[in-house]
């Protein structure tokens, strides 16, 4: 069952094999800070995980795939897109998870940002399993990972000094860990005394507290970064945890934590890479970085069907930056995608066996998957293809109706089978988000109603520009020659040809006739390849658009 494929995720799982020998089970490890918005970056790594936990599972594995939310870090500031910024700023020095949820849907600030992920990951097939550090620290689950900290607190000071000049060093006393306040919530607080045991004694700087708290039952101290993450790794014997190419940087957060990991909690660090950032081109709606706005999952699915947003990802290194993008390069986009979809289902020849398998491996890793490993082709429906943009076309045509475009596409060209319609309903929905939030202006148009322009009232008439007699005639050598005969046309060329043909009977050049016939028809001066889009609209609607010519 071992793929013998290049690609990354699979190089990934083989050295996870390697390294860490044969086991029954594999941990493959990932998180956040719910602290804001979990943005399409942060989703780069929870997917990069996925793909690498999918990888094992294809190999045979057993894999057991951890998501931690951090949701017992310090609520340090609040992200300029949230609402009731007053009201959150009460909150600061908080554990996240104390801090209310302003939109009053969920039972917390953290927990508001955690659903908002939980519910979509599903969608792209992912699927971890959830652990909540606030309920771990609250309820002194890691009681003994502090202690171990605390004993070897002068031992964590030079592995942390160890990355660090000397203007950085650690000055003074130093502790390994930190207390929220159990009665004012904040971490406004400073540990005064460790009596080597269970009790730990410390004072607030904020409303005056004073006490002494029992490590195996308090629910406020939590450890510092650099010693939380390592000693977690040991707690949940985590084989694999990729990092940003920040905590990657030498001297970072991942080159202290190894060392931590292995000298105080006497376990080797997982194996790792660097992911890199993630551009975004082109904003849907009104959608602005200036104004705290930043694009989540959620906002990818709008444009992006489950299995190309997971092809973005699963067709570009980890450490590899890319953007996503919202304008016409979305189209593009779903193009690659389809040449990959068609190679991988042998419709389409690859240009040698190494490039197949490596298309078919990038596919397989697309395709949403209810187990956690990748689907077999065989076990699926050959998919409907319809490039994106025509399908664009056909929506609008259909003046937004989804239903009615694949009617008519049915109508048209023989349509999709009944096992393909909800892959394609769901490209459609695509592409009617795209067509109304994300395309721009000059890709936009709507059908002029039967009748043409004299179906249209005085104010719309007006806006419309008026076509000479010599353009007119045009339109109706079009209508006559072309249109009236449209159902001959096998093919967008012969059709292209027949246009062209009926330019030169009307004495024009093409460039003529196309704009009068966008005149005509969408009331625009250009529009979708002229050939194409005739043949998508069914006779009678063109007939009655161009009666009065």
């Amino acid at each position: 069952m071992k793929p013998t494929t290049n690609h990354w995720a699979d190089e990934a799982a083989e050295k996870i094999i390697f390294e860490k020998g044969e086991k029954e089970l594999y941990t493959c490890a990932s998180g956040i800070t719910p602290s804001g918005t979990v943005h399409i970056g942060n989703f780069r790594e929870i997917i990069s995980v996925d793909l690498v936990a999918r990888a094992l599972r294809d190999m045979g594995k057993n894999v057991r795939f951890i998501y931690s939310w951090d949701d017992y870090d310090v609520f340090r500031k609040v992200p300029k897109n949230m609402p009731k910024q007053d009201e959150l700023e009460k909150y600061l020095r908080f554990p996240i998870t104390m801090v209310p949820d302003p939109w009053e849907r969920d039972k917390s600030y953290a927990r508001h940002h955690e659903v908002d992920v939980e519910s979509k990951l599903p969608i792209v097939g992912i699927n971890p399993e959830y652990i909540y550090q606030a309920e771990r620290y609250m309820t002194s689950y890691y009681a003994k990972g502090i202690r171990s900290a605390l004993e070897k607190r002068n031992l964590l000071k030079e592995i942390l000094d160890k990355f660090r000049d000397e203007e950085h060093k650690i000055q003074g006393e130093w502790w390994p860990v930190s207390v929220f306040c159990e009665k004012c919530n904040k971490d406004e607080t400073e540990i005064d005394e460790w009596d080597g045991d269970w009790g730990l004694s410390y004072h607030c700087n904020s409303c005056g507290n004073k006490e002494k708290l029992d490590i195996q039952k308090a629910k406020g101290i939590k450890l510092a970064w650099r010693v939380d993450w390592p000693m977690r790794w040991e707690y949940e014997k985590v084989d694999f945890e990729p990092a940003g190419k920040d905590h990657h940087s030498h001297g970072g957060s991942f080159d202290t934590a190894r060392h931590v990991c292995k000298e105080v909690y006497c376990w080797d660090a997982p194996i790792t890479f660097r992911y890199d950032f993630i551009g975004t081109k082109g904003l849907p709606g009104k959608m602005s970085s200036s104004s705290g706005n930043v694009i989540t999952i959620e906002d990818v699915l709008k444009v992006y069907t489950p299995e190309v947003a997971r092809y973005l990802f699963a067709g570009t290194r980890p450490n590899t930056e890319f953007t996503i993008s919202f304008d016409l390069d979305v189209i593009k986009i779903y193009e690659d995608y389809d040449k990959t979809e068609r190679i991988a289902w042998k419709m389409e020849e690859a240009k040698d066996a190494t490039v197949y398998q490596k298309e078919q491996r990038i596919y397989e890793l697309s395709q949403v998957s209810a187990n956690g490993k990748s689907p077999r082709l065989e076990d699926g429906h050959q998919p409907y293809q319809i490039p994106f943009r025509h399908l664009c076309n056909l929506i609008q045509i259909a003046d937004g109706d989804i239903e009615k475009a694949l009617s008519d596409l049915a109508a048209n060209s023989g349509g999709p089978k009944s096992e393909q319609l909800t892959a394609l309903r769901a490209r459609a929905a695509c592409a009617q988000y795209w067509v109304e939030n994300c395309a721009p202006e000059e890709f936009h148009f709507r059908l002029l109603p039967a009748g043409g322009t004299a179906a249209l009232s005085p104010q719309e008439r007006e806006k419309l520009k008026p076509l000479s007699d010599t353009e007119k005639n045009a339109v109706r050598i079009l209508r006559d020659d072309v249109i009236g005969k449209i159902e001959e046309f096998a093919d967008d060329k012969s059709c292209a040809a027949a246009i062209y043909a009926a330019a030169e009977k009307a004495g024009v050049d093409g460039k003529v006739l196309f704009g009068a016939a966008y005149q005509a028809l969408i009331g625009k001066d250009q529009g979708p390849r002229l050939a194409n889009f005739l043949r998508a609209i069914s006779k009678e609607r063109l007939l009655g658009i161009l009666k009065d010519y």
